[in-house]
C-alpha cells in the first residue's frame, strides 16, 4: 500500500527523533560515567518551590538578595569547613588579615560539629594573653549560643570595636565545667617572626603566622643570630607551635631557605590549574647546620607544609605532637568587586607523597607539652667527690668554684618551656654528631 506524504513525514520525524534519542542516551551515559553535566531539573524545581514558599508564606518579608546569598552560604557550608562565601566585610577582612594588621581577638578558628574550634591563638594577642588554647571549643559568644551559627556569623560576633569586651564560654579537654574568658578586643598587629640566642651558637626562631613578608623576616633573623654568634650557627630551633598557617608562598620560601633542591610541596585537585609543584632553589642559609622544628596540635596549614618538607628531605627533626591536619588549598575566586568565593580546590602533599589533610604531620620524636618545676636543693643534694674532706685536686692550675650562669639558664628554660628545653638538648646532640663527621 503506497504511503502518503504525511505518513512519510511522520516516519522520517520518528526516525530522526529515535536516532537523536539513542545518541542523547549515549552522551548522557558517557557523562554519567565521567561527570554528569546535565542540570538536576527536579532539584532545581524544588529549590524554586522553596524560594517561592518563603517569599509567599514566611512570617517576615525577606528580600531576594538575602535569600540568594544565604542559599550560596548554605551550599558552601555543606562542602567542608573552609569553603565560604565572602561578603564585602569578610572579603575586606581576608585581605587585611594577610598583611598582619587587623581587628579582633587574635585567634584562628574553624567549625566543628556546629561549634567553633580554636585552631590556635596568635602570639601576643588578647586571646593568647587571656589564656585561650588550641583545641578549645567555643560554645557561647557573650550570651548567644554558637550552635546554629555559621563560621562567618561567629567571627563577625567576635569582631568589634577595639577596647570593647567580649565573653567567650569554652569547653576544654580535661576540664569538667565550661570556662569563661572575658577578653578585650584590640587591633591585632602580628609580628610573625621573633628570634633569640638560647646558648652560644644555638639560635631560636619563632614564626607565629605566615604572612607575605615572613620569609624575608626569617632570613633577616638568621643573619642577626649569626652576627650574635661569631658569624655561624651550630644549630637552629624553628618554633611553629600554635602557628595556624597563612600564605602558601611564604611557607614555600621559608622551606626553600633551608633546602638545596627537590620538591617542597605539591597540590592535586580536579582542575588542571590546581595541580602545582613547588621546588627548592640552590642555597642553604644555614650551611647544613642541624634544625629542630617544634610543632603541636595548633600547627596547621602552612606550618605543616614547612614541617613536612624539611622532614621528608631529612633536613630537620620534627619534635612535639601531631599537627592539626589542615591540608587543603583554598582559592579565592572574585565574584564582584567586593565579594568572592573561597573554595577548596586541592589537597597538599609532602615531597614523599603524604597527604596532610586530616592526618597532619607526625613528629619524629613525640613530646607532649608538659610543665616541670625546679626541685628544692635542700630536699636532695647528693654528695660529690669535691665535698669530701681532703679530696685530691684535679691537677688544674685553679679549681673553678663559681656558679655556672649557663646552667642557671638551662634550669630556667626547662621550667619556662620544657619542649623547647628538650629540643635544645636534641639540637646540641645533632651538632656534636655533625662536627664529628
Amino acid at each position: 500500500m503506497p504511503f502518503s506524504k504525511r505518513d512519510l513525514l511522520i516516519m522520517t520525524l520518528g526516525l530522526v527523533l529515535g536516532v537523536s534519542l539513542v545518541f542523547g542516551q549515549m552522551v548522557l551515559a558517557e557523562r554519567s560515567e565521567n561527570e554528569s553535566k546535565s542540570l538536576p531539573l527536579e532539584e532545581l524545581r524544588i529549590f524554586s518551590e522553596v524560594f517561592g514558599q518563603i517569599k509567599r508564606s514566611y512570617v517576615e518579608l525577606v528580600d531576594d538578595k538575602t535569600l540568594i546569598e544565604d542559599s550560596i552560604r548554605g551550599m558552601l557550608a555543606g562542602l567542608d569547613p573552609h569553603s565560604a562565601y565572602l561578603d564585602p566585610e569578610a572579603y575586606k577582612e581576608l585581605r587585611i588579615g594577610t598583611s598582619g594588621k587587623f581587628g579582633g581577638l587574635g585567634i584562628e578558628v574553624g567549625m566543628e560539629d556546629g561549634f567553633v574550634r580554636v585552631v590556635a591563638p596568635i602570639d601576643d594577642t588578647p586571646a593568647q594573653k587571656a589564656g585561650i588554647k588550641a583545641g578549645d571549643l567555643i560554645i557561647r559568644i557573650d550570651d548567644t549560643p554558637v550552635k546554629g551559627m555559621s563560621l562567618s556569623e561567629a567571627v563577625q560576633r567576635m569582631r568589634g570595636k577595639p577596647g570593647t569586651d567580649i565573653i567567650l564560654t569554652i569547653i576544654r579537654e580535661g576540664e569538667e565545667q565550661p570556662l569563661k574568658f572575658t577578653i578585650t578586643r584590640a587591633v591585632i598587629k602580628v609580628k610573625s617572626v621573633k628570634n633569640r640566642t638560647l646558648e652560644e651558637g644555638y639560635g631560636y626562631i619563632r614564626v607565629s603566622q605566615f604572612q607575605t613578608q615572613t620569609a624575608s623576616n626569617v632570613q633577616n633573623a638568621i643573619e642577626k643570630l649569626k652576627e650574635e654568634n661569631s658569624g655561624k650557627l651550630k644549630g637552629l630551633i624553628l618554633d611553629l607551635r600554635n602557628n595556624p598557617g597563612g600564605v602558601l608562598s611564604a611557607a614555600v620560601e621559608v622551606s626553600d631557605a633551608f633546602l638545596e633542591k627537590g620538591v617542597i610541596v605539591y597540590t592535586e585537585g580536579r582542575d588542571l590549574e590546581s595541580k602545582q609543584r613547588f621546588r627548592a632553589t640552590s642555597g642553604d642559609i644555614l650551611d647544613n647546620s642541624p634544625i629542630v622544628i617544634l610543632v603541636n596540635g595548633g600547627s596547621a596549614s602552612a606550618s605543616e607544609i614547612v614541617s613536612g618538607a624539611l622532614q621528608d628531605h631529612r633536613r630537620a627533626i620534627v619534635v612535639g605532637s601531631r599537627t592539626f591536619g589542615k591540608g587543603s588549598v583554598q582559592t579565592i575566586l572574585p565574584l564582584t568587586e567586593n565579594t568572592a568565593l573561597k573554595l577548596t580546590t586541592a589537597r597538599y602533599y609532602t615531597p614523599s607523597g603524604r597527604s596532610i589533610q586530616a592526618e597532619g604531620i607526625v613528629p619524629d620524636i613525640e613530646l607532649e607539652s608538659v610543665k616541670v618545676s625546679a626541685s628544692n636543693p635542700a630536699e636532695f643534694n647528693p654528695v660529690r667527690e669535691s665535698d669530701l674532706s681532703r679530696h685530691l685536686s684535679n691537677g688544674n692550675k685553679a679549681e673553678e668554684t663559681k656558679d655556672n650562669p649557663q646552667e642557671d639558664n638551662k634550669n630556667s628554660l626547662a621550667t619556662e618551656d620544657y619542649p623547647l628545653y628538650e629540643a635544645l638538648n636534641l639540637l646540641k646532640g645533632l651538632s656534636i654528631l655533625a662536627a664529628e663527621q
